[in-house]
């Protein structure tokens, strides 16, 4: 797969928060439209609904996560272990390049001392999102 790092960035660039970003970037890699997705991860900007808690960003690269590996059986779902394994390492590595996930960490709201800008983050995740989740796309 070429990697849509550039894509996620130029998003971000017209005004998509930072889990849109993400989000939308990779939609049609897992079967779900952009608009949709638009949608669905509006809430989850600024750290959640400007809460300033789970950085968007990487909470977009959650959903992606869980729609590329989910088994979406809805009387029998299994693959829950498996997403959270995929997730957790999304997020293990998000914390080592960037610092935190909380987006306020990340943003210095308490330090005055910037770990990570957004377009920082959004990057970060999205290599992040390809590395862990799109290895084998193509």
């Amino acid at each position: 797969m070429e990697s849509r790092v550039s894509d996620c960035a130029a998003r971000h660039a017209r005004g998509f928060n930072c889990a849109q970003a993400i989000a939308c970037t990779y939609a049609d890699l897992v079967g779900a439209d952009e608009k949709t997705m638009f949608a669905a991860t509006e809430g989850l900007g600024l750290g959640m609904g400007g809460m300033q808690g789970t950085c968007g960003a990487l909470s977009g690269a959650c959903v992606i996560c869980g729609l590329a590996n989910s088994c979406a059986d809805l009387e029998a779902p299994t693959s829950k272990a498996a997403t959270y394994k995929v997730s957790r390492e999304l997020v293990r590595r998000f914390t080592e390049v960037s610092g935190a996930t909380r987006c306020a960490d990340l943003k210095g709201v308490e330090t005055g001392q910037v770990l990570c800008s957004c377009p920082q983050c959004i990057e970060n995740a999205a290599r992040i999102l390809e590395d862990v989740v799109f290895v084998d796309a193509d």
